[in-house]
This record gives structure tokens, sequence and C-alpha cells, in this order.
């Protein structure tokens, strides 16, 4: 086993003490580093740096260049799993990721390949390989995957939505198609991930984006119970070490007691819930990951520390805290700006860990 030089994000997740809160920034690797746009233009275009390992890899070590950061996460998109059941994945300059094949029906769904992770998606897997070598154990890799909800709304609506009313006509008025969808996504999520960490991924994330658009019931019957059948999928150890899972539901916040209860070892914050209630409310049971306003990075230097105090006190003592973003850091913020929000961190946290 590769000995990591900081495993503190590993022990944090896994609730064991650790000197400092670590911490790291949900696309820590993209469009507000100006060297990740010098690579991306070399690449050509998103899809085509996502299928590069060697570039993938440069992409995911930028930010650890800059920052110390707590742990480097994989570049790649959610969306790599319906590309490779061959939903054709584009790019809309301005609007997002789109789809060529979009699913309407059943019949849809019946026709749809569960994709060999070492097969079609093996840039994925030889990214991850090459990113642990580049690592050479500085900090844990962090995989991750797109929930079979939030993925299935783009297959269904083709792309993008603000209100989601293709997958919810299927939900309500098919939904033995949706659940057949879901539940192959689900068993394709579990392939990837896993062979995400036989490839040498330490720690694995289910990003649930749009689950927050469903009612409570639907969101249990839609959403929660295929990253449950996940959870329960996957590999847990690996390398002599625990494999962390963490799920992560935006506006999730109303249901933080019922994804606590799958078995993952973290659940992901955004910014709409105080973290104090959230530890009131999980803390006993799981580590947390959040939880600042990505905009918060706008303000000046001393409103960044202010509000990672106040985040830090929220807490409290003790492990159990990953600090994150509420979501991902804005393409527009000053990375120097994102260098403050580090250190701070790490800084202020330390009298919260004194044995």
């Amino acid at each position: 086993m590769q000995q990591l030089k900081n495993d503190r994000y590993l022990r944090a997740l896994l609730k064991q003490p650790v000197d400092v809160t670590p911490v790291w920034m949900m696309r820590q690797a993209g469009r507000y580093l100006p060297e990740y746009k010098a690579t991306r233009a070399e690449a050509g275009d998103f899809m085509s740096l996502c299928k590069n390992p060697e570039l993938a890899c440069e992409v995911t070590l930028q930010p650890l260049r800059r920052f110390p950061l707590d742990a480097a996460i994989l570049f790649s998109d959610i969306l790599t799993i319906p590309d490779a059941m061959g939903q054709g994945l584009y790019f809309e300059t301005g609007e997002g990721p789109r789809f060529k094949k979009v699913i309407e029906s059943a019949s849809d769904v019946a026709k749809l390949p569960v994709p060999d992770p070492e097969d079609e998606l093996k840039y994925v897997m030889d990214a991850v390989r090459t990113i642990r070598k580049g690592l050479n154990g500085d900090v844990p890799l962090i995989g991750f995957s797109g929930s079979p909800w939030t993925l299935a709304t783009y297959m269904v609506e083709g792309g993008s939505s603000k209100a989601f009313t293709k997958i919810k006509k299927m939900a309500f008025a098919d939904p033995n198609a949706l659940h057949a969808l879901l539940d192959k996504l689900a068993d394709s999520v579990i392939l990837y991930l896993n062979a995400q960490i036989a490839a040498g991924a330490q720690s694995v994330m289910i990003f649930d984006t749009w689950g927050g658009v469903l009612s409570p019931r639907d969101y249990k019957l839609f959403s929660l119970q295929y990253m449950h059948k996940i959870v329960d999928g996957l590999t847990r150890e690996n390398e002599g070490r625990k494999v962390p899972v963490t799920l992560f539901t935006k506006n999730g916040g109303m249901w933080l007691e019922s994804i606590a209860a799958t078995g993952c070892d973290a659940v992901g914050l955004d910014w709409t819930i105080d973290i104090a209630e959230a530890k009131a409310r999980i803390g006993d049971k799981v580590a947390l990951q959040g939880n600042m306003d990505p905009s918060m990075l706008y303000a000046p230097p001393a409103r960044i520390e202010e509000e990672v105090a106040i985040i830090l006190d929220g807490f409290g003592e003790g492990s159990g805290h990953v600090f994150n973003l509420g979501h991902g850091i804005h393409l527009d913020v000053p990375p120097e700006h994102a260098g403050v929000f580090v250190d701070a961190v790490h800084r202020l946290s330390a009298p919260y860990h004194k044995a």
C-alpha cells in the first residue's frame, strides 16, 4: 500500500482525529484557473480534455500546485456514463451539455447497454491511474459519478432543464419506464465507481445535483433508493484502507436523516442549511462535507475568512468535517480568493482539533 503523506481528508470522512479540518473545492480543477484554460485550449474542447488521460491528470494537479488542498478530484464529467451508453454527448456554447439521442420510452431504455468501465469508459480509468501516479502519495484521489436520477434528467430532457417537465412526465405517466432507466443507471454507476476504486480512487462521491427538484416522497422513490443501491454495491476497502463514500444532494437539507441512513460515510451539504443544525441531526452517524456559498469567494479576503470562521464554529470541535463549498467554484472567482479560503480553513480550524 502506498503511504499517503497527507491523509486528513480520508481520516475526517471516517471521523478519525485530524490536526486541522481538511479542505477541497468542487470544480477545483476548472475555468477559474488560467492554466486550466490553456490546457483546455490545447485539448481542443472539453470532452477531448476528459478523454486524454495525460491532460486530465495535468488539470487535476493544477490546483494542488497553487493551494495546499487536502484531496484531488478526478477531472471528468458526470455525463460520461450516458455518453458511453450511446447517447451522443456534446456541448453547446453557452448552453451546457446536450445529447443527440433522448430517452422517451421504455423501449428506448431497453436498448441502452450497461457500459464496461474498462472498455467504453477506459479513458476515465486510465485518467485515474495516471493521476494516482502523478500525485505520488501527496493527497488522496476522489472518484465520482452522477446519481441515477441526475443522469436520467439529462438523458430524458436532452440536456439541462429549468422545469424538468419531461422527466417528471415520465415519472408520473410512465413510472415503470423511469424505474427501469434508474435501475440500469444504478448498475452502471456501481460498475463505474468500483472500477475507479480498482484503478486507484481512494474515496468516491455521488453527485445528486437535481434531487432537490423532487417532492419528499418522490425524492426517496426516484433518487435516494437508487443511491442506496449503489452504496450497498460499492467496494468499501482497497489497498488495505477503507474507501469512504460521500452522497451529495443539492437542496437536500430536508432529507439528511434519510441520506445518512443509506450507509454512506459522509453527507455533502449545500449552503442552504446551517452546518450546526446538520451536525445536530446526523453528525453522530456520518461525517459532513461543506458548506460555504461558492459566491462568498467574490467577497473581500476578510469577509471570506469571517465566513470560514462562522462555519467552523458551527461545526464545533472534533473530526468529521471536510470543508468545501456548497457547490462548484464559479468560473470568474479570482484564484487568489480561493487561496485565502483554503489557508483560512487550515489556520482557523487548528483550535477545534486539540486533543
